[in-house]
């Protein structure tokens, strides 16, 4: 049972029943805005101009061709241990949607994807199935496509403290809710607080979000991944997510779907100018994911590099960096619309990429690979010496 845990304050001396109807009615309207906004946002993901317009900067990355190989390409091997589970490829379909019908579809598309190459996959926030459980389907038929796939939860930092009287946390059992959903292997906290500046209807309260991430950590027994969502980590923001005990982190990059791009599009439509151009300044904000990749790497845990990963050949840049994993959202979104047997063709053509950057640099896997030579140059560069990192 999915209890919701009203906020002290929302306790004030009214006639009896008079509060739990307020936040009954409350709560009823914000799981229509929920729903409605997460259909907006898998349809401009999916269609609109919501594109980091700087790119990633893998252009920057540049690795050293091997002409003597000494490797047969039919000895590359792609597998890798994540969060204690063998995948047969170093990729992760990243959480993107859930929580209205559409979503169910792409879901179930994508999860039968995972299993059949033997990829991880992560689901959309699941908030909306916690607070109406009648769209919990959009979710569970993850795991009923994929049994034996990596799952990935997810969850937004922002929901796990108090957003005003009228938006209570999540509570830690609804917490285990969304991993039990999905049957989930790990869970994702995704820190998105550039998509909520935008937003019109955002959440921007951040205070007690990192002891809230360490309660959940401390609560759960499945791994959590600390996910950004398109403006990158810092080496000091990795640092202190693992102090709070994290399993792993997304560094969530600059240079793929700008989310404030997305809520400005939103905006636009509801008529919220300030918000539009909110949208429009901030749309590149934030670190690209070849800098947070070498950024987070001397932290120490396992680095998913999400953001503008749109090649094979950018997935081995981001693997000769550190990342241990890469993570697709968008071009595997719109593949799924299309259906299944384009989703197989774009994961094919992908690793075909990946395995052909590893022949040409004579590395039979991504160990081989992070030890050979490489070449930054330009804006990548540039971030990376300023901020003292070594790439």
């Amino acid at each position: 049972m999915l209890v919701r845990h009203p906020h002290p304050r929302c306790a004030r001396p009214l006639p009896e029943g008079e509060a739990d109807a307020k936040l009954r009615v409350s709560l009823e309207v914000l799981d229509e805005l929920i729903e409605s906004r997460k259909a907006d946002h898998l349809r401009l993901s999916a269609s609109g101009d919501v594109e980091a317009l700087g790119g990633a900067g893998w252009e920057d990355v540049q690795l050293v061709h091997e002409a003597l190989p000494e490797v047969d390409h039919a000895e590359i091997d792609l597998t890798v241990d994540f969060l204690g589970k063998r995948l047969r490829a170093p990729l992760l379909i990243a959480g993107m949607t859930g929580g209205h019908k559409t979503a169910h579809d792409v879901n179930a598309v994508l999860a039968r994807a995972a299993e059949r190459h033997g990829l991880a996959m992560g689901v959309g926030s699941q908030r909306a199935a916690l607070r109406r459980p009648d769209l919990a389907y959009t979710y569970t038929v993850v795991r009923d496509e994929a049994p034996s796939a990596l799952l990935i939860g997810n969850l937004g930092a922002p929901q796990l403290i108090a957003q005003g009287d009228e938006s209570p946390p999540l509570g830690l059992d609804e917490v285990q809710a969304a991993i039990d959903m999905i049957r989930a292997d790990a869970l994702a906290v995704h820190l998105n607080f550039l998509q909520e500046s935008v937003q019109p209807e955002g959440e921007r309260r951040a205070r007690g979000c990192a002891e809230a991430i360490k309660r959940v950590v401390e609560h759960v027994r499945t791994p959590v991944v600390a996910k950004e969502t398109g403006a990158g980590l810092s080496r000091a923001t990795a640092l202190k997510l693992k102090e709070l005990g994290v399993s792993a982190l997304d560094v969530g990059g600059v240079g793929g779907t700008s989310f404030a791009a997305v809520e400005g599009l939103r905006a636009e439509a509801q008529g919220a100018a300030a918000a539009q151009r909110l949208g429009d300044v901030f749309r590149d904000w934030g670190i690209p994911t070849p800098v947070s990749v070498v950024g987070v790497k001397p932290v120490g845990l396992p680095v998913i590099a999400t953001g503008g990963i749109r090649s094979g050949l950018h997935a081995a840049k981001a693997l000769a960096l550190g990342a241990t994993l890469v993570g697709v959202a968008r071009p595997l979104l719109q593949a799924a619309l299309e259906g299944l047997p384009t989703v197989d063709a774009w994961i094919e053509q992908f690793l075909r990429e990946m395995r052909t950057a590893l022949f040409l640099t004579g590395s039979r896997n991504a160990d081989a690979l992070r030890a050979k030579p490489r070449v930054l140059t330009g804006a990548t560069r540039a971030w990376l010496e300023q901020l003292g990192y070594s790439g």
